[in-house]
């Protein structure tokens, strides 16, 4: 099931559908097209228009492979925004699985016409129940009997909901997979009688307009948003169009997939369908996903995949196919640092908890306190943000324990927990009794609970969800109102204290208009459900786990027998102190081979106020000697010294190091500012050591750092990266590769970032394969192939080295006499270069003198240019070589090509 959900575009442009589907063809002539994969049938996909009368006409694809047979059929629906096209990939592997797969725009999207109903018995639904007759008449789907095909239903969001609707008005239906979507539509959008206008102005934008819907839906809208008030004929309207209207008659088995990062449809609406689908006796699993419709992981493969065992169990019949615990939640276990997405782990149960299981009362104390409704109920707090949702979305930070909350003085109560004495898993609504008290006959409050960290630590509102509650007859005396707060699965840490927040404002919420005072206070403990039967799953401990206990031990004993001191840190050098970087005789040998070495005796310098480039062909050494340089890994031979100090995994001295490798990760819905500032919190070091503005200043992003990265472009991601490597303003910076994918202004505007940093005196490596930029930007070279270091240098003198020719010539020549030049005895390489040949000299000779004593090494010496040029032309003509000209090169890429030779 494809759950990923398209940039804003109102509902994640439909979050979008499931896996599975079936195509609509009706009478007439239908396109098709044969789509092919390797190693996979190929699948034929036909397009129709089908006629439902009353001049709708909807668009369909039906997509089936070249096997033979009746297969089961699916229905695949798309999400509320989008269209047929948004399900097309999951149609196709679906086909590939034995499926015969039918997908749809609905009314109103994609090339359908009509209006838009919100999934309306007689205009939807009985769309469906058309598709599943023309299911029943095509020879390869197969029948359970006459007119009723062996057929399932998935989708998501508004699909999700039309698999139900489908299940409970057509008994044809075998099994379903409504995924991210509501029970009753209601319930969702007028909770307790609160208007969640945030979310109906996105359904009503998402959707073109109020003058796409169906009149009464049009009036509706308009009637509720004008008023800041739902009314009866309001949830009367929503509740026809819900599956609970007839959840009574759904009796097929459900696989319910629901979001924890969605304050549209939340947790407890999958629960309500669970509660009723089972009372009928239908099997139902439930899942619970990281994201949902404010963002977050989808886990698309995952749910995908198990949305195909579920068909595969219930409509192929194929029993050994398991489908999944009967609950699973998805919890977060960190950020993967490569690119900044959460880690998930997988927890789950042989039963369904609900959201009450396993109560555990948490004291609150506070005091009876009183606070405002402003007029206007202005300005509001802050929860959800709906449409800012996405790959990241808030949500997804407070599972992370990144608070982005925000309740304003004088508008909300609060009451806390002592401090825990262990972890807390809740699982499921909290609740809790309060009295309330108002100046006003119109009471709403939206109540929340905060995971609250150490002093210092901003407050966690999980999933970043709210509970509005309406209340009436609080004028006066007041009234005891019990709350059940937002469904969650959230861990609070050993330590931590639970917040009881009631606020009178929200943003995603109407709230009355007129000023009040209210007065809450307790009247009961806070009720958690735990969930005990639900348990994480275990990580395999690998091998190592198991023996390096022994290992130790036996080390222990062999050190205590051998009397072998540990090994100290060679002591600082105070010659080098000022110098940057000193390496000295760098070996490493790859794994497992005591001759082969990945770098062999490097040694090479860099001062201070240099641009060092780092050269070499893919397998010369570089990356080995970078994460030797910072530490990651440890020499065999030699030394690094980096201000005098020597470089060892967790050496102090690397503090005074900074580095950007391929691929940095942000979380893309915090602003570049926050994410740099939540880097260096991480680091554990002084705010006031980040010297934030100053690298800031130097990175060069200038208002963009208030934007959300998830709005960079390519080269503002690269700036950010470099500016998070340059907090601290390290003396020595080190940069991986800073120009990949970058376009030519943008590689530019890096050139003038390393720059202007090593212009304060600082010092900046940088290994890149653009060659021409690195001309341009650094000063000094240093040339690695095949481990060894082959020339070290200003660029300069390396450009325009004695030791390399440009031979032009007058005509090509073959290859043969290539070989033959390059087989010279004074030359060491030979390659070809636009318009002629790069030629490397070999070193001369030394004269010979008294034999060199054991151990000692001689530097090669080049014989002088003048004579080595007139000397090479002379051997070039012998060999009928057409020379047109003969001198020194100067292109950088000219150099490395001759430095490098063959290994170019």
């Amino acid at each position: 099931m494809d759950l990923r959900l398209p940039a804003v575009r109102g509902l994640r442009r439909g979050a979008v559908a499931a896996v599975a589907a079936v195509v609509l063809a009706l009478a007439g002539v239908g396109t098709w097209t044969a789509v092919a994969s390797d190693d996979a049938p190929a699948v034929r996909r036909t397009d129709r228009v089908m006629d439902m009368g009353g001049g709708v006409r909807i668009d369909t694809s039906y997509f089936t492979s070249a096997s033979g047979g009746r297969r089961p059929a699916v229905l695949l629906a798309h999400g509320f925004g989008g269209s047929k096209d948004e399900v097309k990939g999951q149609a196709e592997d679906l086909a590939r699985d034995g499926y015969a797969v039918l997908t749809w725009s609905a009314r109103g999207f994609g090339r359908s016409t009509g209006k838009i109903g919100l999934n309306d018995p007689k205009g939807e639904v009985t769309d469906v129940s058309k598709l599943i007759d023309w299911l029943a008449k095509r020879p390869e789907v197969e029948l359970d009997r006459p007119g009723d095909p062996r057929v399932g239903v998935a989708g998501a969001s508004y699909g999700g909901a039309i698999a139900l609707l489908a299940a409970g008005y057509d008994h044809r239906v075998d099994a379903i997979a409504p995924a991210i979507t509501y029970w009753n539509l209601a319930d969702a959008l007028f909770p307790d009688d609160v208007f969640k206008k945030l979310w109906a102005g996105v359904f009503i934008n998402s959707g073109g307009g109020c003058e796409r819907f169906t009149p009464e839906l049009c009036q509706m809208y308009n009637r509720v948003a004008e008023s800041g008030q739902p009314d009866a004929r309001a949830r009367a309207l929503l509740e026809e169009r819900s599956p609970s209207a007839v959840g009574k008659d759904i009796k097929v088995p459900t696989l319910l997939v629901q979001g924890q990062s969605d304050s549209l449809f939340p947790l407890g609406q999958a629960d309500e369908a669970a509660r009723a689908i089972r009372v009928g006796g239908a099997p139902v699993d439930v899942d619970w996903i990281a994201g949902g419709h404010d963002g977050g992981d989808l886990e698309t493969d995952r749910v995908q995949a198990r949305v195909t065992a579920w068909f595969d169990h219930y409509l192929k019949d194929e029993k050994e196919v398991g489908t999944g615990p009967a609950f699973r939640i998805s919890r977060t276990g960190g950020i993967d640092s490569t690119n900044g997405t959460a880690l998930l782990r997988g927890a789950s149960g042989n039963v369904y908890p609900g959201l009450e299981s396993g109560p555990r009362r948490v004291a609150l104390s506070g005091p009876k306190q009183r606070f405002a409704n402003p007029a206007g109920a202005n300005p509001p707090a802050v929860s959800a943000l709906p449409g800012l949702g996405g790959a990241g979305g808030l949500s997804q930070l407070s599972s992370l324990g990144i608070g982005v909350s925000l309740d304003f003085p004088g508008q909300y109560a609060h009451f806390d927990s002592r401090p825990l004495p262990g972890n807390v898993w809740i699982t499921g609504s909290p609740t809790v009794t309060v009295h309330v008290n108002s100046t006003s006959d119109d009471t709403v409050l939206f109540g929340k609970v905060y995971d609250v960290g150490p002093r210092g630590t901003r407050p966690v509102l999980p999933s970043q969800l709210v509970a509005p509650v309406r209340v009436t007859g609080t004028k006066g005396e007041g009234k005891d109102v019990a709350l059940t707060l937002p469904a969650i699965d959230h861990e609070v840490q050993k330590g931590h204290r639970l917040r009881l927040v009631l606020a009178s404002t929200d943003l995603g919420y109407a709230s009355p208009a007129a000023p009040a005072t209210y007065t809450v206070s307790l009247k009961s403990a806070l009720e958690v459900p735990t969930a005990r039967g639900v348990t994480t799953a275990a990580a395999p401990l690998p091998s190592w786990v198991w023996w390096l206990p022994l290992a130790g031990a036996l080390l222990a004993l062999a050190l205590l027998a051998t009397g072998r001191r540990r090994t100290t840190a060679p002591a600082p050098d105070p010659a080098l102190a000022a110098v940057p970087l000193q390496i000295t005789d760098l070996s490493k040998r790859y794994a497992k081979s005591a001759d082969r070495y990945a770098v062999r005796e490097l040694s090479f310098r860099v001062e201070r106020g240099q641009v060092l480039g780092l050269l070499g062909p893919n397998g010369a050494g570089k990356t080995t000697t970078l994460r030797m340089l910072m530490g990651l890994i440890k020499p065999d031979d030699g030394e690094i010294r980096v201000f005098g100090h020597a470089v060892r995994p967790g050496a102090p001295v690397l503090s005074r190091v900074g580095a950007f490798v391929e691929g940095a990760g942000f979380l893309p819905h915090l602003s570049g500012l926050e994410n740099l500032e939540l880097y260096w919190q991480a680091t554990g070091r002084p705010p006031e050591d980040a010297h934030l503005d100053e690298a800031l200043e130097i990175a060069g992003l200038g208002d963009a750092l208030a934007r959300a990265v998830r709005t960079y472009s390519q080269g503002m991601r690269q700036r950010l990266a470099i500016a998070q490597a340059m907090l601290g303003l390290p003396d020595l910076l080190i940069l991986d590769e800073p120009t990949n994918g970058l376009d030519p202004p943008q590689i530019r505007e890096m050139r003038e970032v390393m720059i202007r940093y090593a212009a304060a005196g600082r010092t900046v490596i940088v290994s890149s394969h653009l060659l021409a930029e690195v001309e341009q930007s650094c000063t000094h070279l240093v040339v690695m192939d095949r481990g060894r270091l082959v020339q070290a240098g200003p660029v300069d003198e390396i450009v325009g080295s004695g030791d390399t020719l440009l031979v032009g010539l007058a005509t090509d020549i073959a290859d043969p006499l290539v070989e033959k030049v390059a087989a010279l005895p004074s030359v060491a390489s030979a390659v070809r270069t636009e318009g002629g040949l790069l030629v490397r000299l070999a070193p001369a000779a030394e004269p010979a003198t008294s034999p060199a004593s054991p151990g000692s090494t001689a530097e090669p010496a080049v014989a002088s240019g003048s004579a080595a040029a007139a000397r090479l032309l002379v051997e070039l003509v012998r060999l009928d070589v057409p020379v047109a000209s003969l001198g020194p090169h100067r292109r950088l890429e000219d150099a490395f090509l001759t430095l490098i030779g063959d290994s170019a």
